[in-house]
Formats: C-alpha cells, sequence, structure tokens
C-alpha cells in the first residue's frame, strides 16, 4: 500500500497503536527530523525515495453530440483529419445499413453523417440468403494499400443462418467525389445445423508478415479465426475450417465481438461476454488475453486459455455505464457502447485512450472508477 492509499481513519488506527510518549513528542521536531533523514540520504546515496507512482489508468474523452451507437467500429483520423465511427444500423434509416458518424474535433463531437448504402446500393443478394435480415450488425473497418474495407453482419436475433460481408471504398470522406461502397459479396456464412460458429462480429488485423486475419462469433461455437488474403479482403482458402481461439464453457457461451489488436509483438484478443441489447439489464463486459502467434493460443494474465473461459477483466458496469461492451480499437483508444441508466437504458458511444501496464497488458478503467472500486 502506498502512502497515497492510507485514509485518515487508517491514521487514527496507526497512531493508536504508537506510545503516548512518542505521540506527544513537540511538532517542532518533526520537520527537523525530516530533514536530517533526507540529508543522510543523499549524503550515503545521493537518492531520496519516492511515493511509487500511480497506477495507470485509462482517460474517458468527453463525448458530445450524436451518440447512439451500436458496436462502434472506430477509425482514428491523422492529425488534423476526421475521426470515424461506423456502427450497426437502425431499420428505421436507410434500410438498417451501418451507420456512419464523424467527428472533427479529435473523437469529442459527433455528427450523424448518413448510412453507408441506401435502396440503390444495397447488396441484395443478402436478403435471400439471411431471410428476415432487417438491420446490419457490428461493422468492421479496416485499411489496407489505398482501399477501406468495410466488413459487416447479417443475421436474426438468436440465430446462427448469419454471414459477413464486404464493402470497399478509396475513401471515408462523403465529400470525396471518389467516395462510394462497392459490394464485393460474401466473406463467410454459417448455417443452422451445418456449421458450429455463427458468421457475425468481425475483427481483422494483419500479423507481423502483413497477412491479413479476421477473427469473429458469437455463441455458437464461441470466437473463431481465418485468414483472409489482399487485395481482395476475401478468404485466403475459402475451404478451410476456422480454429476456434475462444469460448466459454458450456452452454449458452455468451462470447462474442471479438477485435485483434497487434502492439510490442503481441496479439491482443478483445471480446465481450454475457448478454447484450437488454437496457439496463444487460450484462455485457468486457476482457482480453493475448498471444505470441495470431493464431494463438491466446491466454490471460493468468495463463488461463480464452478457449477454456480465460480473460482478464476490463470493464464492466460502473454506476450509470451499463454492460460496456461490442468494442473496437484505433491508434490507442478504446471505443464501445454502452447502456445509459441516466437516460432509460438508450445505448451511447464512449471512447477511451487505454493505460497499458509494465506487464503489457491494456487498462480501460479510469482513476476515479479504481478509487471507486477499493
Amino acid at each position: 500500500m502506498s502512502a497515497a492509499d492510507v485514509t485518515s481513519d487508517d491514521a487514527s488506527a496507526d497512531a493508536a497503536r504508537v506510545p503516548a510518549r512518542a505521540r506527544r513528542a513537540p511538532r517542532r521536531l518533526v520537520p527537523a527530523v525530516v530533514a536530517a533523514l533526507v540529508a543522510v540520504a543523499l549524503a550515503v546515496t545521493g537518492v531520496v525515495l519516492l511515493r511509487p507512482d500511480p497506477a495507470p489508468a485509462a482517460t474517458a474523452l468527453e463525448l458530445e453530440g450524436d451518440l447512439r451507437t451500436h458496436d462502434p467500429a472506430l477509425v482514428v483520423g491523422d492529425p488534423g483529419e476526421p475521426w470515424y465511427v461506423f456502427s450497426t444500423g437502425d431499420v428505421r434509416v436507410g434500410l438498417g445499413a451501418p451507420q456512419v458518424r464523424r467527428s472533427t474535433d479529435e473523437g469529442r463531437t459527433w455528427e450523424e453523417f448518413g448510412t453507408v448504402w441506401d435502396a440503390a446500393s444495397r447488396p441484395a443478394w443478402v436478403y435471400e440468403q439471411v431471410p428476415g435480415v432487417e438491420n446490419f450488425w457490428a461493422p468492421e473497418v479496416v485499411e489496407h494499400d489505398g482501399t477501406w474495407y468495410l466488413y459487416y453482419a447479417a443475421s436474426t436475433f438468436g440465430s446462427n443462418r448469419s454471414l459477413i460481408g464486404l464493402m470497399t471504398s478509396p475513401t471515408l470522406d462523403p465529400d470525396d467525389p471518389a467516395y462510394g461502397w462497392q459490394d464485393q459479396g460474401q466473406v463467410v456464412a454459417s448455417v443452422p445445423g451445418e456449421d458450429a460458429f455463427n458468421a457475425i462480429d468481425a475483427g481483422v488485423v494483419e500479423d507481423a508478415d502483413g497477412t491479413p486475419w479476421m477473427a469473429f462469433g458469437s455463441f455458437w461455437g464461441g470466437i473463431q479465426l481465418v485468414e483472409l488474403t489482399w487485395p481482395s479482403g476475401l478468404l485466403a482458402d475459402p475451404d478451410a475450417e476456422p480454429v476456434q481461439i475462444a469460448s466459454r464453457i458450456g452452454a449458452p457461451n455468451a462470447i462474442e465481438a471479438p477485435y485483434l489488436v497487434h502492439r510490442d509483438g503481441w496479439y491482443y484478443l478483445f471480446f465481450s461476454r454475457d448478454s447484450c441489447c437488454q437496457g439496463t439489464e444487460s450484462t455485457y463486459s468486457m476482457a482480453v488475453g493475448r498471444s505470441r502467434e495470431v493464431t494463438g493460443p491466446y491466454v490471460d494474465h493468468e495463463g488461463a486459455e480464452l478457449t477454456a473461459d480465460g480473460g482478464l477483466s476490463l470493464l464492466a458496469t460502473t454506476g450509470d455505464m451499463v454492460g460496456p461492451g461490442g468494442q473496437s480499437y484505433s491508434r490507442g483508444y478504446l471505443a464501445f457502447h454502452y447502456y445509459d441508466a441516466a437516460e432509460g437504458g438508450d445505448f451511447r458511444l464512449a471512447i477511451r485512450e487505454l493505460a497499458w501496464d509494465e506487464d503489457g497488458w491494456p487498462v480501460a478503467t479510469t482513476r476515479e472508477e479504481q478509487e471507486a472500486a477499493r
């Protein structure tokens, strides 16, 4: 425990254990004693011991504007350039296409900027393959060699008749004449009774050799991994079976929303677990594991494998922030949604600049949250 952790009650308790004659020492002697000790320390070692640094803590951005986003895919722009958030579509807006929001003040203020497609440009084939689909979920947006790749999920709630599709555009800027998302078709699909996985919630990372990989999955079979290829952005081998890299133990295997990050020789797998989409009754939370190889095995800080319900807890319900999850990562910032108890459980966007501890693990809690949890 550091000196900063000692409360006034702790100090009183300590004082009670000190002999009375010691407590009655004249106060004017205390500064002199301290000064003498410091002088001796400097004379002998040249070093004065200082209070240890506080634990690392994330920084929460103060957001305003249009924040009603679910499953945000964050793209942090270059200095002076806009930031973007793509999110799950609303059936009442743009035929349920993924939504687009933009910030021109480094992620503080957000404005709605339309949807990825409209009636004329929507991928009509998806409606035939996933009957009953109304809106499109959990987009992922990555750039490679001047092309932006947008992965989206098509499904219906409670079913693994699902697919992940792909759109590409040369730019994210809707004001650029070159802007426009082109349908590139299906990446991977799952069929009830045939596949023990669910093809939703894409998260893409490049390995050290520049090869792209996609994590995906929800409940059925946990989190899966497949190899992609550039420049198509599609499967490297359409016949290859996905490899499981994370799972809960037993039904209902409540794990989803994987996101892969390559940092300092480690591949970090961020994911959400338990239940979303129930307002203030949501039990969503975020966890993380890591591996030296993109294909795993992924383990947590105690060495527990993510395929056996491992995972370092990253962020959970705190105060009015209920069920944080559906996360993405861009240039040091973690974006996620939560259900705002102060707004009746409606969902909201949050963005935090992550901290990293001395062992290389991400920290998403703020200083205030850490102090409140003590």
